[in-house]
């Protein structure tokens, strides 16, 4: 949960994915003319190469015009697909027509009209594979039947995420086929201005298209999205500030246990490993300034990451100013360090550590982002880890995404995305109008690259690795560290600010740690250590 960032595509090649809203060719894919079955020979294959109609039109987010009237969004009949050339935002026999009921809105399906031919496709496809006379013929062609009736049932249902679960099934199983169809049938009912589960389905669907062309023999060259200028992309970030309240609760829970562990401490260095605008300090400055007995000396350490510095627009240079200025205006003695290395790479020279400071050190939902032992055998996670509990820390603060995405099979790992990331847009929903364009940009500039990097990416490519409170605890507790615990007066003020935001937001204290969620669904932790 952050500002969009730069991915690496299976290629190996670096993306920005940033689609710009009135880009008409964003989120649309290299051409792709077919895909090889990969468990096929050469000469079993021979005239079965699926045909993925072109997989430019397999773009699933509508086409912004940048159109005050509609908020930017075309409103076609059907669910429009990015597509290099509006006049063709679908496969000829799919676009909508005075005589062709294929071509419908949102609320139609072609399903009844291309049952049979879907039958008589895979007949002719099994004949193939087995030849005519094989005595399994009959027994596969009831399977594909009993299959077919599966998925006709999933569509007629309208469950959208049955539907997507479905997609990612047989893209796990490299059942192009009906992956293929079921993209086409999805790609009708997913909007980046409808219900969050629509919203949600439009970039999960994205991500699988990705995916499957990756597992396929061609892969996609480039991503033609553009990144929104420094000041929009700031500009989104801080909506998403305001609105939710994933990212004050993290900032106040660890300030919380920051503040607690340095009361009777003179001189306090805090290393932050992901300083991004230095927001998270401006509390703490205030309130240590005003401690009794007077303010302490801070030092901040704050390394940084290529998003931050884009949105801001240039280097922490801005965020050490800033800060400065504050402490100046409350008379704290302060000082500013930045470390421009990533964090995947500190070592202990790097931070700059001085004898009689007491050290607190905050992983502000980042942690997820370092590879682990599923990733490199050299464990940055885990190492990162160690090199902090050998600083002999006051303190410790983890904020991470409540979620099991890191080395949970693809399936798991798509379904586990699907519900953590329906909750956000589930809350994002009571604040924002559906059709509201801010809105749009913030999923689309802070989330969706998010889900489809979950999805579509695999080995280092993947920086999306969130783990559980469970998994961090063991990692914790392997590099020496014992649970901090978090005082009654932080839980206080958290529960103050909830008050500000829909009721169903929620706040469970369990097993040492802090738990925000929306309705019955755990999405932000807060936990301290030392």
């Amino acid at each position: 949960m952050r500002a969009s960032q730069k991915n690496t595509i299976p290629d190996g090649s670096e993306r920005v994915y940033n689609p710009d809203m009135q880009d008409q060719e964003s989120y649309c894919w290299t051409p792709i003319q077919k895909i090889e079955h990969p468990s096929r020979s050469d000469d079993a294959s021979q005239g079965m190469h699926l045909s993925v109609k072109s997989f430019e039109q397999y773009c699933t987010l509508e086409s912004f015009c940048g159109n005050d009237d509609d908020y930017g969004v075309h409103n076609s009949p059907s669910t429009a697909s990015f597509s290099p050339n509006d006049s063709q935002s679908y496969p000829s026999d799919l676009q909508d027509s005075s005589d062709n009921t294929c071509g419908s809105p949102v609320s139609r399906s072609c399903v009844n009209n291309n049952a049979n031919d879907f039958r008589h496709k895979l007949r002719e496809l099994e004949t193939v594979m087995l030849g005519p006379d094989s005595d399994d013929l009959d027994n596969q062609i009831s399977l594909e039947t009993e299959k077919w009736k599966y998925m006709m049932e999933v569509i007629a249902k309208g469950d959208l995420k049955d539907a997507l679960c479905a997609c990612a099934k047989a893209i796990a199983n490299n059942d192009m086929l009906t992956a293929e169809w079921l993209m086409t049938e999805l790609r009708g009912r997913v909007s980046v201005t409808g219900e969050p589960i629509q919203r949600l389905g439009a970039y999960m669907l994205e991500g699988l298209v990705a995916k499957l062309a990756s597992s396929g023999s061609a892969i996609y060259k480039s991503l033609r999205c553009k990144e929104p200028a420094g000041a929009e992309l700031l500009s989104y970030m801080h909506i998403l500030y305001e609105v939710c309240p994933y990212f004050k609760f993290g900032y106040l829970s660890a300030n919380g246990a920051i503040a607690e562990a340095m009361k009777d401490e003179r001189r306090v260095h805090i290393i932050d490993f992901e300083i991004a605008q230095g927001s998270q300090w401006v509390t703490l400055i205030q309130a240590l300034a005003a401690r009794p007995g007077g303010p302490p000396h801070i030092r901040i350490t704050g390394i940084d990451d290529s998003t931050s510095a884009y949105a801001r627009g240039g280097g922490t240079d801005i965020v050490g100013q800033r800060l400065t200025r504050l402490a100046e205006s409350c008379k704290l003695p302060f000082e500013f360090c930045a470390t421009g290395i990533s964090a995947s790479d500190v070592q202990l020279g790097n931070l700059g550590i001085q004898p009689g400071e007491a050290i607190a050190v905050n992983f502000p939902l980042m942690l997820h982002h370092m590879p682990d032992e599923s990733v490199s055998t050299q464990n940055p996670r885990d190492r990162l880890l160690r090199l902090v509990k050998s600083l002999s820390p006051k303190v410790v603060t983890l904020v991470e995404q409540e979620s099991n995405t890191n080395t949970a099979p693809f399936v798991s790992r798509f379904r586990e995305a699907m519900n953590y990331y329906l909750a956000i847009f589930e809350s994002i929903d009571v604040t924002f109008p559906r059709e509201h364009k801010e809105r749009i940009n913030v999923e689309q500039h802070c989330l969706a690259g998010e889900i489809v990097n979950i999805i579509a990416c695999e080995g280092a490519a993947r920086v999306e690795r969130h783990e559980p409170l469970g998994k961090w605890r063991s990692r914790f507790m392997m590099a020496g560290f014992k649970p901090y615990p978090l005082s009654s007066y932080v839980n206080a003020t958290i529960k103050t600010l909830l008050g500000n935001y829909s009721e169903q937001y929620t706040l469970e204290e369990r097993d040492g740690a802090l738990f925000l969620g929306w309705m019955d669904r755990p999405l932000v932790t807060s936990c301290a250590w030392r």
